[in-house]
């Protein structure tokens, strides 16, 4: 599957035809991966964030697998995975689900590179392996912007509405034209998504009837709260190799995080995207990877 990051891109169905699944306590499980047994390459796993799916990381696809076997699921509720209505969403199983993969693919040691509200689960899955509980051995992890510190999370409104007692009513009014305007202001002023992007995350949003689990998942914000002490002790108190990359200009997560960041995990890799907001990984491609790569020399020297 390597080579086809800017197709898939450009063409969802690609993305869906590449899909590989597992089941997990009686749940379909939708995966990818570029592993070739041929190449000895380390490990990357790919955690991506909410609303969206693992398609975010198609734009930068190509450029890791150059040099890294990556691994990306759709957490449980998203994208191509199963969306049970009844399922109560946790951080701690979404976490219990990277390790599943890893174990489904054999996979004994990885590098974690993730994204909003996949940095609370590799922030869980840190704790893990600080606690010498993992399953597999973690080799640095790179996060994006996200609610890292949960006193620094600025709430959108449509958040607060999910986590009202209207959430029920939040999938309901969602349309592809409410993502596009969300979407447009916690993206950079001059990086919004194409009409295809917003296409395509509405495709993944939607699937299996997305929208009746859409304020399910936003159990992630409160769960951070009551989690903090584990989440971010996590980061303070790891040995392994840290770093952000940030957009600054998202209105989320953006330079007050990164500022934040550098304040209190001083001893991690940090860079900061000025122009860029939300989502690095799709905005700016190009400057992602470079940053990317440069941590994991630094790590490595």
């Amino acid at each position: 599957m390597a080579g086809i990051g800017e197709t898939l891109m450009k063409n969802v169905e690609t993305w869906r035809k590449f899909a590989q699944s597992f089941d997990v306590n009686g749940a379909r499980i939708a995966f990818w991966t570029s592993a070739d047994p041929s190449e000895q390459k380390p490990w990357l796993l790919l955690i991506h964030g909410y609303p969206t799916s693992s398609w975010d990381w198609t734009g930068i696809w190509d450029g890791l697998s150059a040099n890294f076997n990556l691994a990306a699921l759709d957490m449980l509720g998203f994208g191509l995975s199963d969306k049970p209505t009844s399922t109560y969403y946790s951080i701690v199983s979404q976490a219990d689900l990277q390790e599943a993969l890893l174990s489904h693919l054999g996979v004994s040691e990885a590098h974690i590179f993730a994204h909003d509200y996949g940095n609370s689960v590799g922030q869980e899955l840190l704790a893990r392996h600080n606690e010498g509980a993992l399953s597999f051995a973690i080799k640095s992890m790179c996060f994006l912007n996200g609610g890292l510190f949960p006193e620094q999370h600025r709430a959108l409104t449509i958040q607060k509405l999910g986590l009202s007692p209207l959430g029920p009513l939040l999938g309901a009014m969602l349309s592809r034209d409410k993502l596009r305007d969300t979407f447009n202001g916690i993206f950079g002023p001059n990086t919004k998504p194409s009409a295809a992007e917003i296409d395509a995350h509405w495709a993944f949003l939607t699937e299996q009837n997305g929208r009746k689990v859409f304020h399910k998942l936003l159990q992630y914000i409160p769960q951070r709260k009551a989690n903090r002490e584990r989440w971010v002790g996590a980061l303070k108190n790891t040995h392994l190799p840290l770093c952000l990359i940030n957009g600054g200009t998202d209105p989320i997560s953006g330079k007050h995080l990164y500022d934040y960041f550098c304040e209190q995990v001083p001893k991690a890799t940090a860079y900061l995207l000025n122009d860029i907001g939300h989502y690095p990984h799709t905005e700016s491609p190009e400057r992602t990877l470079k940053a990317f790569f440069r941590f994991h020399s630094i790590s490595e020297s």
